[in-house]
């Protein structure tokens, strides 16, 4: 059973920190190697760089790892308690 306080903010956290190589790695190579475009397709209002648009990039990053980790982590236990026990193989009918 996973616990999902430790899932969502560990998510959170991930999705956080990438945003934020995203944007250091964008700051540093030329603009065909990054993905600017793609960050505001993905986090509404982003947009390429400002210092409100970074904290509301790295806000929307969290919040929608937080989001995986609030939606995964209740499916996998759901489904670990209907199929799964500790010590069995993975190839159970």
């Amino acid at each position: 059973m996973l616990n999902i306080k430790v899932w969502t903010w560990a998510l959170g956290s991930w999705a956080a920190v990438s945003f934020v190589a995203c944007v250091v790695w964008g700051a540093v190579t030329p603009d065909a190697l990054h993905m600017h475009g793609f960050l505001e397709s993905i986090l509404p209002g982003f947009r390429w760089i400002s210092a409100g648009s970074f904290v509301l990039g790295l806000v929307e990053s969290f919040l929608l790892g937080a989001y995986a980790g609030l939606v995964f982590v209740p499916l996998h236990n759901y489904f670990f308690k209907r199929w799964g026990s500790p010590g069995e193989g993975i190839n159970r009918a």
